[in-house]
């Protein structure tokens, strides 16, 4: 029983969600400046009974033949999820403003309500009416998809408890607020005490839960970080508004791997899944060979992508060269573009270099060293590298090509698009035999060089 309540000061940190009793120019816990906002807390008093054990089993004992999960049928979806959704598993999703959370997530309940699953769609960021338009045009039936707008944690709540679901979908956390905080919806103290009831409730009842959350400048799920150690997938959904392809990745999930990634196409019908990504990511027109041009074989998680890798180097106009770097690291670059004129003697220093990722995808693989080196070279000796041939390798600071990681499945995808050979690191050539492709091994980045270049 309530015997009473009143409300208090505290200050929560908007980076970590730790809780001050007074303000400070710097968080305790995590270290951030100036990240302390003031919000009311509303504290209860009353007395409570011994709390009841919990259930209490050892762990041979535990029964999990109800974990079989959920199907959505959308192989990219899936894949990051780790291959299903299990019944209590909590998923937060967060992306840019306009990528396609909304979308994503409504072709999502679709899918699993056509597996028979009741699914629960709470929306606070757009009537029903403008969620009925939405179906339309993605052409989503929602036979089996119950959808509530309210901004209200205890409503929400109570359409839980009056129906039973399989998948509760909650567009977004940021909307929702309880009565018994007074704080405005949006602020840590709110974010925090929702997703902890809807967490908790999910473990308990047992159904599927896809929080959808806003995202800082910084590209980071606003609110608390605990609100990430709280659930147990966090996935973003990435991509250029200037390109069509659209990418799922997770970075954090306890029943899945996190190097595993979803790709997806936007068109006016919706999100289209991508099931061959080298296609998208090369270009149309590789008749003719160019200067400058350098296909290379990556793995994201367990599926290999061929790319291309352009670059252009001209002769630097001021003082200060250029270095411009599009889907990769722009520190990576400098470090190559140094050991490319230590060991091989070419003269960077005076000259503008210009590098991207075509399709606008973004990687940081080490692995890309080789190509991109090569196709540096290729731009500044305006020699073109074969349209048949790809590039992979890592490059260390004596000039030596390291080995990288799955190189058969990186030869076999190269393999299969319809590339005759490969120049690869020395070391990877005993790993892949079998493979029906010529193998060009190097030790070191002037040997690839020359053999690339003839």
């Amino acid at each position: 029983m309530i015997s009473g309540k009143r409300t208090r000061t505290a200050y929560f940190c908007t980076r970590c969600g730790s809780e001050h009793a007074k303000w400070q120019g710097q968080c305790r816990e995590c270290g951030e400046w100036n990240s302390l906002i003031e919000e009311k807390v509303t504290v209860r008093k009353g007395k409570s009974g011994k709390a009841p054990l919990s259930d209490r089993k050892r762990i041979p004992e535990i029964d999990i033949e109800s974990q079989a999960g959920y199907r959505s049928g959308i192989t990219e979806f899936d894949r990051v999820l780790g291959g299903r959704l299990l019944p209590g598993m909590t998923v937060l999703l967060g992306g840019e403003p306009g990528i396609g959370k909304s979308t994503l997530i409504l072709q999502a309940a679709e899918a699993f309500s056509r597996q028979g699953l009741a699914v629960l769609y709470v929306t606070g960021e757009e009537s029903l009416s403008q969620l009925k338009l939405r179906s339309q045009r993605l052409g989503v039936s929602g036979e089996n998809i119950t959808a509530v707008n309210t901004t209200s944690l205890e409503e929400a709540i109570g359409t839980l408890g009056s129906t039973k679901f399989d998948i509760v979908l909650v567009d977004s956390i940021q909307t929702l607020a309880t009565d018994s905080l007074d704080s405005p919806p949006g602020t840590v103290a709110q974010v925090r005490e929702v997703s902890h009831q809807l967490i908790s409730l999910a473990k308990t009842a047992g159904y599927g839960l896809f929080l959808i959350g806003h995202v800082t400048k910084d590209g980071l799920v606003a609110g608390p970080k605990l609100l990430e150690h709280m659930v147990d997938t966090v996935a973003y959904f990435e991509g250029d508004n200037t390109h069509l392809y659209r990418m799922l990745r997770a970075t954090k999930n306890r029943f899945g791997s996190v190097a595993e990634i979803g790709i997806f196409e936007m068109q006016p019908v919706g999100l289209v899944e991508v099931n061959n990504p080298s296609s998208l990511f090369l270009s149309s027109g590789r008749g003719e060979a160019r200067p400058g041009s350098v296909v290379t074989a990556v793995c994201e998680g367990s599926r290999p992508i061929l790319v291309e890798i352009q670059a252009l180097v001209t002769p630097a106009s001021y003082g200060t060269p250029q270095r411009v770097a599009g889907g990769i690291d722009n520190k990576r670059l400098a470090l190559l573009l140094a050991i490319l004129e230590k060991r091989c003697g070419y003269p960077m220093a005076s000259n503008d270099v210009f590098v991207s990722v075509a399709g606008g995808l973004k990687l940081s693989e080490p692995s890309l060293d080789l190509p991109l080196l090569t196709a540096i070279t290729s731009s500044l000796l305006n020699k073109p590298v074969g349209v048949l041939t790809a590039v992979v390798g890592e490059v260390g600071l004596s000039g030596e090509v390291r080995g990288v990681t799955m190189i058969d499945r990186r030869l076999s995808e190269a393999a299969r698009l319809g590339f005759e050979s490969v120049v690869l690191p020395g070391v990877n050539v005993s790993q892949a035999e079998g493979q029906k492709i010529k193998m060009i091994g190097v030790d070191d980045i002037q040997t690839a060089l020359d053999k690339t270049f003839g």
